[in-house]
């Protein structure tokens, strides 16, 4: 078999020299050579052809746009002319910006809650409710594939520039309307991140139970969005391969709430199923124990003048839910009683058991440093890990060589850092890349609308003095 199909192959499908010393390295190497991120800008873009209209605020549907942005799609983002997209505001606390915002405010900048949602744009700035206006975007849209907006439903439709508009302009154009609850009896209920976690039931499983004196948290940061952006994206590749196959476009309409409510697990299949409502459990697990998360009685680093630094190096991930691995534990740390006590998996679930074992284990490093805690159970082959704030992320050697964390060479602002790009994973052969992490608003009004859309430099000047752009 193998001697006939060597004989059907053509000389040039032979491996080469690099394919043949690939197939001979082992696999960790081999990873290393074929997704280095030194090697990223020289090989080519899944996404590159694709043009994209990023109408879109905040977080969840900018990411949904950028995300293409980093696979190679021209992404053009809409905003509101000289205040842009009102995430730009945000730093946090509107304390640390990059200049300049926009050339008529030069001492204000955007913030770094804007980092990451909107990478490899271009932008432009255009008042959408405005009657003048829709002529200009029918032209955007007859040049460009799709398009993602979040404003309340049925607004883009007042303004006339809806998918049922858009449709006849490019019948082969995708429109994502993105937003917080989707079509039903809450249509006209805006959403953001914690009101999402909140609505949509997540928020009632994180924190801990009243029982240790806790109450329902959100997540620090905005998961939701981020969630909900990653979703989107699914969604406008499904609907690439789809007009491919029958040349049309279409729409999808997408839910923030909902994937709070996706988030619950097994939560929603246990409540119908049984009836039961799941409750908090905090840094431990209503499934597995031991699976969660204790404080250590010293920090790694005592003396440190950052207090994030100084108190809250002191917590390790630990987890030893087998009979044998909760066994070692017990011998570990001194409490065979524990052991005899609750012998089984089942035993050690319960919520009055948890409360014990890790009270106990938080005894027992009452003198120990976290990364003392880390050591003595990792030597005893039992998994634990240390969890790591900022810096220490920052300062890992894995991120680094993967890329995951990298300094990239900003056109205007320099030297940014950037941790993300390579979100969704590694692709061999047509890698994620970030070029820039985002520009001035409108710093490519004369790019788009002259030089792509052809509209004379001094049309758009008179548009620019009118506000309209």
């Amino acid at each position: 078999m193998q001697e006939r199909i060597k004989k059907e192959m053509k000389v040039s499908e032979f491996p080469g020299p690099e394919e043949l010393e690939l197939e001979k390295m082992p696999f960790e190497e081999y990873c290393r050579k074929v997704f280095d991120p030194k090697k990223t800008f020289e090989k080519p873009e899944a996404l590159k052809g694709i043009r994209w209209l990023s109408c879109t605020m905040y977080i969840f549907t900018p990411h949904s746009a950028a995300n293409l942005a980093e696979l190679g799609a021209e992404v053009i983002k809409i905003e509101a002319p000289r205040m842009g997209d009102p995430m730009r505001h945000t730093s946090p606390f509107n304390e640390a910006y990059l200049y300049p915002l926009h050339d008529t405010r030069p001492m204000t900048g955007t913030g770094l809650g804007f980092a990451g949602a909107n990478t490899n744009e271009y932008y432009i700035t255009l008042d959408y409710h405005r009657p003048e206006a829709r002529e200009i975007m029918y032209n955007l849209v007859r040049m460009s594939d799709g398009l993602t907006e979040c404003y309340r439903p049925g607004t883009f439709h007042k303004w006339g520039i809806s998918y049922k508009y858009l449709m006849e302009v490019n019948p082969r154009f995708i429109y994502v309307w993105g937003g917080g609850f989707g079509y039903g009896p809450k249509v006209f209920g805006g959403s953001y991140d914690i009101l999402g976690q909140a609505q949509g039931g997540l928020a009632s499983i994180t924190g801990f139970h009243e029982s240790f004196g806790g109450y329902p948290v959100k997540h620090s940061n905005w998961v939701i969005d981020w969630y909900s952006g990653t979703m989107i994206t699914v969604g406008i590749l499904a609907a690439l391969h789809w007009r491919r196959k029958t040349g049309l476009g279409t729409m999808i309409e997408f839910s923030q709430v909902q994937m709070a409510s996706l988030a619950l697990g097994y939560g929603m299949p246990l409540y119908g199923r049984f009836g039961v409502v799941r409750q908090r459990w905090g840094n431990w697990d209503t499934q597995l124990c031991v699976h969660g998360i204790i404080m250590c009685g010293k920090s790694d680093y005592p003396d440190h003048p950052n207090p994030q630094m100084r108190e809250e190096a002191r917590y390790v991930m630990v987890s030893a839910f087998q009979d044998e691995d909760f066994a070692e534990l017990c011998r570990v740390i001194g409490r065979p009683d524990l052991l005899q006590k609750y012998k089984t998996h089942k035993e050690r679930v319960k919520a009055e058991a948890q409360v014990e074992i890790y009270r106990a284990l938080e005894q027992w490093a009452a003198d120990k440093t976290r990364t003392q805690v880390v050591e003595i159970l990792t030597n005893a082959g039992l998994l634990a890990f240390p969890v790591l704030n900022d810096r220490e992320v920052y300062e890992s050697p894995h991120y680094r060589e993967r890329g995951t964390l990298r300094w990239i060479e900003d056109p205007l602002f320099g030297d940014v850092l950037c941790q993300h790009g390579f979100s969704v994973g590694l692709l061999s052969e047509t890698p994620r890349r970030v070029r820039w992490e985002w520009r001035p608003v409108g710093a490519d009004n004369v790019k788009i609308y002259h030089e792509l859309l052809g509209y004379p430099l001094k049309q758009i000047e008179e548009w620019y003095n009118k506000a309209l752009i």
